[in-house]
C-alpha cells in the first residue's frame, strides 16, 4: 500500500490477505452449506477470516437465519484493529472484522465482508487468553465479549470453564472451533511461531475439543500452527 494512505499503513500485506481469504470464504462455505463438517488445518489465525465467515454465511442460509457461535482458543484475543495495533499483523486482528468491529470500504481489503459472513460478540467466547494487548481489553470489556483467561482456568478447572462457555452460547447453537496451537504451553506445542509460557495442557486442550464435540454442534474447526506457510482445507 501507498505509504501516504493512513487508513491502510498499519495493516502488512492486506491485498494479499484479503484476497486468500476470499477465496478460503468461498471454498469452506460450498461444502458447509451442504452440511459437511469443514475441517481447516495450517496458516496463522487470519485464515479464520475465511474459514468463520464461509460458515457463518452457510449456517445462515441452511439454518434459516440462525446464528453461528465461535469458540475461540488461544494465548492471543486477535481483535486488535488497524489502529491498535502495533504489529500491524493481520493475524492479530481477524475477530475485529469477523464481528464487524472494523468495516474496511475498499472492496479488496475486506470489503468483501458482508453481515452474512459476520458473527455476533454475544455468541463469541475465548478459552486460553494470557497476552492480551491493551486496546483489545478494552475491546473486549466495551463490547461484553465472554473470556476465560488462564487465570479463570487456574481458578476454576476447565471442566467448569467449559460448562459456563457452552452456557454462554446456547443449547443447539452451530459451533466453529477455532483453535490456535498457541493456547497450548509451549512445552506442549513448541511449533509455534508465538509461543507464551502459562498455557493450556495438552489434555486440556483435547478436553475443550472433545467437550465441543459432545454437544452434538460443532460443524467446523480451525487448527491453526503459527509457523506453518500454508492452509489445507478438509470436508
Amino acid at each position: 500500500m501507498p505509504k501516504h494512505d493512513p487508513e491502510y499503513r498499519n495493516m502488512k500485506n492486506p491485498l494479499a490477505v484479503s484476497a486468500v481469504t476470499e477465496q478460503l470464504s468461498k471454498q469452506v462455505y460450498e461444502h458447509a452449506k451442504e452440511g459437511k463438517f469443514v475441517l481447516t488445518l495450517g496458516g496463522d489465525h487470519s485464515i479464520a477470516i475465511g474459514t468463520i465467515s464461509g460458515t457463518a454465511k452457510a449456517i445462515r442460509e441452511r439454518l434459516r437465519g440462525r446464528e453461528l457461535a465461535v469458540i475461540w482458543v488461544d494465548a492471543h484475543a486477535d481483535i486488535n484493529t488497524p489502529e491498535t495495533s502495533d504489529s500491524g499483523n493481520i493475524h492479530g486482528m481477524p475477530v475485529a472484522f469477523l464481528t464487524g468491529l472494523v468495516k474496511e470500504q475498499r472492496m479488496d481489503i475486506f470489503g468483501w465482508l458482508e453481515k452474512e459472513h459476520l458473527v455476533s460478540v454475544k455468541k463469541l467466547v475465548y478459552i486460553g487468553l494470557r497476552d492480551v494487548d491493551r486496546g483489545e481489553k478494552r475491546m473486549l470489556r466495551e463490547n461484553g465479549i465472554k473470556a476465560f483467561s488462564m487465570h479463570d482456568i487456574d481458578k476454576y478447572g476447565i471442566g467448569r470453564v467449559m460448562e459456563m462457555a457452552l452456557g454462554h452460547i446456547g443449547n443447539d447453537t452451530p459451533i466453529h472451533l477455532s483453535f490456535d496451537v498457541d493456547g497450548l504451553d509451549p512445552q506442549w506445542a513448541p511449533s509455534t511461531g508465538t509461543p507464551v509460557r502459562g498455557g493450556l495442557t495438552l489434555r486440556e486442550g483435547d478436553y475443550i475439543a472433545e467437550c465441543v464435540h459432545e454437544t452434538g454442534s460443532l460443524i467446523a474447526m480451525d487448527l491453526v500452527c503459527p509457523q506453518s506457510l500454508s492452509s489445507l482445507t478438509l470436508y
